[in-house]
């Protein structure tokens, strides 16, 4: 599924195409992706100019000048193509701006999502409504952490996946975060100190920028809307790295499975 940086890095690939541009049609291959899509979802877009493109944790945004806001997920396969050659039957959603830009969203597994809400009412969108701070902004930091952790007796790593603790944040990112800090993803939320808080915070920004400045993972289906795979994969510290050489020490990556999902880790460096 993308996560924070591939979804960061799409809506960076869209603003040179749709910024300031009027869609002049909005065309609905399907009746749903992974929900049906608003009634009036395609009178509301065309003929609207876009005014902004932005993120929430794993959601893009495209503000228009009717005061809407278009809120779309990728789900687990999900992209814009941008000028495809063809339109495809996967390419549920098409538009077309003024200028003769053609974008399509294309997503065969359809586990992906389109809503459209008033730009005035996005706090209360209800995947919104109880997220945490965004874990590349400034609310985000070890003060916060400790607050939030407090008295908290469930793993670090599974608090940090908690969406109302820090919005977007996913396996990935969260493995290596606690790779660079030195955290061992089973340590005790609540226990952890101030200190090793701070770096914790500083250390998931600084693999979510490495992220997006390498245009995102390559995961599955994932691509850029200028059709280009991610390649932070390439990088990855720990996520998919099994019995390879910890980065940070001279320990062995480890596996094991929690919840269902793996988690990645070197039990010699991460207490």
């Amino acid at each position: 599924m993308p996560e924070l940086p591939e979804v960061e890095t799409t809506v960076r690939g869209l603003r040179p195409v749709l910024e300031g541009r009027r869609i002049t049609s909005f065309q609905l291959n399907r009746a749903d992706l992974r929900w049906p899509f608003p009634p009036d979802l395609r009178q509301r877009l065309t003929g609207a100019r876009v005014m902004s493109l932005g993120r929430r944790a794993k959601y893009g945004l495209i503000g228009t000048d009717r005061d809407d806001t278009l809120i779309f997920h990728l789900g687990m396969s999900g992209h814009w193509r941008i000028d495809p050659d063809a339109i495809g039957k996967h390419d549920h959603v098409v538009l077309e701006t003024e200028d003769g830009r053609t974008l399509a969203l294309n997503d065969h597994r359809r586990f992906g999502s389109l809503d459209i809400v008033r730009t005035d009412e996005i706090a209360a969108y209800p995947p919104f409504v109880k997220m945490g701070p965004e874990p590349l902004g400034d609310d985000f930091d070890g003060a916060y952490l400790k607050r939030a952790l407090a008295g908290r007796v469930a793993p670090i790593k599974a608090m940090l996946l908690d969406q109302k603790i820090v919005a977007g944040l996913g396996n990935i990112y969260v493995c290596d975060g606690l790779n660079l800090a030195g955290i061992s993803p089973s340590r005790e939320a609540g226990r952890i100190t101030r200190p090793r808080l701070d770096r914790l915070a500083d250390a998931v920004k600084e693999v979510l920028t490495r992220a997006i400045a390498a245009g995102g993972s390559s995961l599955r289906d994932y691509v850029q809307p200028n059709g280009e795979l991610g390649y932070f994969s390439s990088d990855w510290r720990v996520y998919g790295r099994e019995d390879l050489p910890c980065p940070a020490c001279d320990g062995v990556v480890k596996r094991r499975v929690d919840s269902g999902r793996s988690t990645f880790y070197c039990g010699r460096c991460q207490k």
